[in-house]
């Protein structure tokens, strides 16, 4: 029974993510660290970017995973926001300059994903699973990603 009961959660949790992006995806690797070009990452650069990517049309869970992410970014992390060494960055894939910045990172549709140098850690799978019902989950995932970045 309880096998049924996670089959049906990872399927609700796929199927909101896929009605999120349209139907496009940037293959979510979980929380592992890898660099941009698929290599494993080396050292890390000292700036941290913290980018949610979406659409102009979203929905609940997508409008909750941006409020939680930046509350995030900016209580967990105050002074280095401050420094600039860390930022959040909202970018909105229907804008041409958002589109641009996408490209530049090889995105096509709704990312949570954590930036430093050529190291990335894509949280898109835990931000849609944690930001409604467990919002404190996603805001340790972040932390435990950006710290990761900063080490």
């Amino acid at each position: 029974m309880r096998q049924i009961i996670s089959f049906f959660v990872a399927l609700t949790v796929a199927t909101g993510i896929y009605a999120c992006t349209g139907g496009s995806s940037t293959a979510p690797n979980g929380s592992s660290s890898t660099a941009l070009n698929g290599s494993p990452s080396v050292a890390p650069a000292k700036k941290v970017d913290v980018f949610y990517f979406h659409f102009t049309r979203r929905c609940m869970t997508c409008n909750n995973v941006e409020k939680v992410s930046k509350e995030a970014v900016e209580t967990q992390f105050a002074e280095q926001v401050k420094s600039g060494d860390i930022a959040f960055k909202s970018v909105n894939l229907d804008e041409k300059e958002g589109e641009a910045i996408g490209k530049k990172y090889n995105i096509e549709g709704q990312t949570l994903i954590v930036i430093s140098g050529d190291k990335r850690v894509d949280l898109t799978d835990k931000g849609f699973m944690y930001a409604n019902d467990s919002p404190a989950k996603l805001k340790a995932e972040i932390k435990k990603a950006v710290d990761g970045m900063l080490q």
